[in-house]
Order: C-alpha cells, then structure tokens, then sequence
C-alpha cells in the first residue's frame, strides 16, 4: 500500500504532499481539478509509466524541465495512521519532506529534460537509482478507469499492452522477457529490411538470424506460458457481474515456424510471427438450462454497456490474480467510476473496495452510496 505521496511538477500539481489510510480513500472534485492526476501518479510509480500520456514528458508541468514522484509503500496489511473520516484539502497539505527507514520503501520516479532536450526517466528505491525492471513491482495497483473500455473495444495493441501491464507486475522473468523481445524483434526487423534492401552476404545473414532468433524464440515461449497462465486464471473465475471467456489467440514462436515464413518475412521485411502478433476475444457467456454456451464477441456484438460490465469483470479477476500470484493486496485504483455503472451493479464495487487499499475518485458525492461514504477518508479537491 502507499501511506505517503509527493508531487513536484507533475501534472497541474507543482509542489503537494497528500498521505492516505490503510482503507478507502475518496477523491471527490470537479472536472479538470486535478483527481486522476493522482491517480496517474500512483499507478506510474507502480508501473513505471503514465496510463494517460501519449507522450510521457507531457506530465512534466508546463514551463518545466523536471518532475518528480515519490511515494512511500508499506507492506500490504501493515496500518497506517490517519482517521477514515478526515477530510482534507489538498491546498491545505503542507510538505512534511520525505520519510524513511524501517516503516516503508520510498520508490521515486524522475521525468527530466536535458539541456540538449532529451527525455529521460530515472528510477530510485530508497535513493538507489535501479533499472525499470527491478522498479517495478514495489508498489503494485490495479486501475480501473473509463479508457479501459479500450481492452475490449480497441485493437489488439491495446490488448497486449494490457497483458504486458499486468503480468509485468507480477513477474519479473516477464519484465526481462518482454524487454529481451523487444530489442531482439527490433533488430530482427531491420535485419530483415538488410536482407531484402542490402542483398548481404548468405553468411552474414544466418550468423545474424540466429542469434535474434534464439532470443525471439526463448523469450517468447516464456511471454505465452505468463499470458496464457493469466487467461486461464480469469476464465476459471466465477463472475457474478458478467459471464465472460477469454479466448487466447496466440502466435507461436518456434524455429519451425520462422522457417515456414522465412521468404515472405524477408519480402515484407517484418517477423511475422510471435508474441507480438497475440490477441484475445472477450465472449460473452449464456446459462441455458445449467449449460453454458458462448453467445457472441463482445467486441463485435457487445453494447457499450456490456463492453463495460465486461472490462469490470476482467478488472476484479486481475485484482484476485494479483493478490493470489503475489501474496500481497494491491491497490485498487478507481476513476470515476460510480458514474459509469449502474446502480444494480455498483454493489459489486462495494464487495470490492475493503478487501484492500482503494483510491477512489468522483465528481459527485450523490454518486457514491452513503454506507461507503461513513467509511472513507475523503479527499476534496478545490
């Protein structure tokens, strides 16, 4: 759980300090006052990346060169101080400087320029600059917010990203894995485009090939297995809320299969099999007298409010996966949600959010239901 965050520069927030309880926070506000920049802010100290930007230095706070988080985490289940009933502005919060020691981890990721306006991201745990993969996974958090409609509706892109967000997470054999791939598919492309352009040397090119490969090979095999593991998971979930399968559409990498398509990868100078080519259907499931039957894609078939109800159902199976793969409880992250579903199934929500830390934020006060509200640390911002 995080206790403590800061934020210098980031977003709209140019200096603020904001601590949280073991329990629910609400973050309650009007539009473009600020909440999900909170959000943002937890869920990249967890991840290691903004869910929002298209380019990540445009968190960095107009007319600014750097910006910083920092965020203090404790270990899942350990209390923090602080009164579920406190109300607090965050003009009212003053910088208290940050706190170490035996009471928790401190992560802080760094956004800068340099003078020769370049963008680089640093990465510190308890002031040791680490790589993103050893980062990663101090702080974990699951996010549910209004864009994630996009695991459904979008593209396969959008669906791979969503695996490699959870599963990097989770493993850090997966974190190496999809770094290891991606650098070796990126060599391998152009390799490729050498080939078909450059006409280079049959020996050079096979000592070459086989070396990215041997790396595409290995480190995709443990892509599938991490993916398909998750999938499976999700689908062997009872959902109450929507009953879904996820159908793992999956692109083996083997030696064979690259030989298969040596001469048309050569011809559109891109590898056309692997992990990058993955993809999952999301279908709705129907109890027909006690025997389940698909009934239809949702992507294709679905409404906007069945695609919704299914991007939920997904979310709390993540939520479970997270906490049963790790042992710990991850933060649950919360967006406006209370106005994107309804009244029959915002009682899921209410099973859901003290099971763990929750993050929560609204516009609306009228939204959110009043047993919730007598248990919440609220949050307003002005």
């Amino acid at each position: 759980m995080i206790s403590e965050l800061t934020l210098g520069n980031f977003r709209n927030y140019p200096k603020s300090n904001l601590h949280f309880n073991s329990g629910s926070t609400l973050i309650v506000g009007p539009n473009a006052v600020g909440k999900t920049n909170i959000l943002e802010a937890i869920y990249a100290l967890a991840t290691g990346k903004s869910f929002r930007a298209e380019t990540e230095a445009e968190v960095i706070r107009e007319g600014q060169a750097v910006s910083r988080l920092v965020g203090k985490v404790i270990i899942s289940g350990t209390k923090v101080a602080g009164s579920p009933s406190t109300s607090l502005r965050a003009s009212e919060t003053k910088e208290k400087g940050r706190e170490s020691g035996s009471g928790g981890t401190e992560i802080e990721l760094e956004l800068d320029w340099d003078a020769r306006e370049r963008f680089q991201k640093l990465y510190k745990v308890n002031g040791v600059g680490r790589r993103q993969i050893d980062f990663i996974g101090h702080l974990r958090a699951v996010l549910f917010s209004p864009g994630d409609l996009e695991i459904v509706a979008d593209s396969p892109s959008t669906r791979r990203r969503y695996l490699d967000g959870v599963l990097s997470q989770v493993y850090k054999d997966y974190r190496l894995a999809a770094h290891l791939y991606e650098r070796a598919l990126r060599q391998r492309n152009r390799l490729l485009w050498r080939i078909r352009e450059e006409q280079i040397a049959e020996s050079v090119r096979r000592i070459e090939m086989e070396y990215w490969d041997g790396l595409l090979v290995n480190n995709g095999a443990i892509i599938h297995e991490r993916r398909k593991e998750y999938l499976e998971f999700l689908n062997n979930l009872p959902s109450k809320i929507f009953p879904i399968e996820l159908q793992y559409d999956h692109s083996i990498i083997s030696p064979e299969r690259l030989e298969k398509y040596a001469r048309e990868e050569i011809d559109a100078a891109v590898t056309l099999v692997g992990p990058h080519r993955d993809d999952f259907a999301v279908e709705k499931l129907q109890d027909t007298r006690n025997k389940i039957q698909k009934e239809r894609d949702v992507k294709l078939y679905g409404s906007r409010g069945e695609q919704r109800l299914a991007v939920f159902a997904i979310k709390l199976g993540e939520l479970e996966y997270v906490k049963t793969q790790t042992g710990e409880n991850p933060i649950l992250l919360l967006d406006d949600i209370f106005s994107e579903l309804d009244h029959t199934n915002r009682h899921h929500i209410l099973e859901a959010i003290p099971k763990q830390q929750t993050i929560m934020t609204t516009t609306d006060l009228h939204l959110v239901e009043k047993n919730l509200l007598k248990h919440v640390q609220l949050l307003e911002l002005k």
